[in-house]
């Protein structure tokens, strides 16, 4: 009689056992946000490098254009324009501290809230950009709150990367990780456009003094509401199945920073050197650029911005297309290439920017954001096949970031006193000795490649 009763209980158990288990397995199938869709794969990781890049930018362009009058005053208009791009360099010094922290958080309790609280810290400094009184009003306090939200954005832009990229790449077949790993990329053009059209539109429909009085203000505070947007979707995503499966294997160091530097130390390295030339070309041929051509040059600001904006074009078309060549050749070949043309570009920038011919300058700027476009596109899945799962996050952001500050944080000031103190042919040797240093580490880098 007790071991009848014994049975039954243990019948009991079991059975209710399986209909909670059955309950469970329905709610996991028909609750959608169980499982990311290619859907909210693709556009989550669009949208927050979309959201970042445009705050990005329209510091790059306000950097030029607006804040060493309203910031800088005093000082003729070249040195101006050098301290305000002095605190440009400022996001590039902080967006490894933003890659560190995030990383380690990323990698430990997962993507999804490192890439919320990513976007948040971006938008937050962003929009308080927009509401920052001028030198005219409080004096050397406002350069020093300028800098202090531009050490903001780096910190925000820092963490977000890496995990948008992974975000995209981490949900990839095998042999489409450079495809997949694209669409966060092209944030960067579409953030550009939308900074650059802003900007455009502004300066087309408003006098210059309402302008620089407040029409400035406009983009920066109206990015508030692309972070809604973002902030919104990002929400909605679920953690990536690579870390999923490396948290279920109780895979997670410690402290994912102190790994890296113990054991990846020469992806660290050589990962980092890579990168420096798509950092160089990019900021070359938008920062100073604009700058080159509305001061030195004699091109109206208008027609700069409508030449980068144009530019950029060619820039977005081509990230899909070498994402396309990647996955066929493999991604460190791809990025070999492209490097090795970036460096033959580099030989011609005298010849279409020591004329104020705005076909040249036109042309100039078309090709190297098509360049930009083959390098940028496989570039995060390169990076981050160099790591494991375990400390992805950190080591893809970190040397993402690291080759920023070598290879863009003072490259627009770099660029503008070499062609004013020599010519614009020493900014292209600048590009080529950048290009040379990246093939060699391509050549030396790790071929391995760790499980997704």
């Amino acid at each position: 009689m007790k071991l009848f009763v014994l049975n039954v209980k243990y019948s009991q158990r079991n059975y209710i056992f399986v209909i909670k288990k059955k309950i469970y397995l329905f709610c996991m199938k028909n609750n959608p946000a169980q499982k990311n869709s290619l859907k909210h794969i693709l556009f989550g990781s669009l949208i927050g490098t979309t959201i970042e890049f445009f705050d990005f930018y329209i510091y790059a362009n306000a950097a030029v254009l607006v804040f060493p009058q309203l910031f800088f005053p005093g000082a003729d208009s070249t040195m101006a324009t050098l301290e305000s791009l002095a605190t440009f360099s400022i996001a590039f010094l902080s967006r490894p501290l933003g890659s560190a922290f995030f990383g380690h958080y990323g990698d430990k309790i997962g993507r999804k809230f490192t890439l919320v609280a990513a976007l948040l810290t971006m938008g937050i400094s962003t929009v308080t950009i927009g509401f920052l009184p001028s030198y005219a009003s409080i004096g050397v306090a406002a350069p020093l709150l300028l800098m202090l939200c531009r050490f903001g954005q780096g910190v925000g832009l820092g963490g977000e990367w890496g995990g948008a990229v992974l975000l995209a790449i981490e949900n990839a077949p095998p042999n489409k990780r450079a495809w997949y790993g694209m669409f966060p990329q092209l944030g960067a053009p579409i953030g550009l456009l939308l900074s650059g059209g802003t900007f455009l539109l502004l300066t087309d429909s408003m006098s210059n003094e309402d302008f620089m009085d407040y029409g400035w203000r406009i983009p920066f505070i109206a990015s508030s509401l692309l972070v809604v947007v973002g902030f919104y979707i990002r929400t909605k995503i679920t953690e990536t199945p690579s870390f999923e499966n490396s948290k279920n294997a109780h895979e997670e160091v410690k402290i994912p920073f102190l790994t890296l530097v113990k054991s990846y130390k020469n992806q660290l390295i050589f990962g980092t050197f890579s990168a420096i030339t798509t950092f160089l070309v990019f900021y070359l041929m938008t920062v100073f650029t604009l700058s080159w051509a509305t001061s030195d040059l004699g091109i109206v600001k208008r027609n700069g911005l409508l030449i980068q904006l144009f530019s950029v074009l060619f820039f977005a078309l081509f990230i899909p297309v070498s994402a396309v060549v990647a996955d066929k050749i493999g991604r460190r070949k791809m990025l070999i290439i492209a490097t090795a043309a970036i460096a033959v570009f580099g030989f011609f920038f005298s010849y279409f920017l020591s004329s104020g011919n705005i076909v040249l300058v036109t042309t100039f700027a078309c090709i190297g954001m098509s360049l930009m476009g083959f390098t940028y596109g496989p570039l995060g899945t390169f990076l981050s096949e160099l790591f494991p799962t375990n400390v992805r996050y950190s080591g893809a952001s970190l040397t993402f970031n690291m080759a920023g500050i070598l290879g863009a944080a003072f490259a627009p000031m770099i660029a503008i006193w070499l062609a004013s103190t020599y010519n614009v042919s020493y900014v292209g040797f600048y590009l080529m000795g950048a290009a040379f240093i990246s093939l060699i580490s391509f050549l030396v880098i790790s071929k391995e490649e760790h499980k997704f």
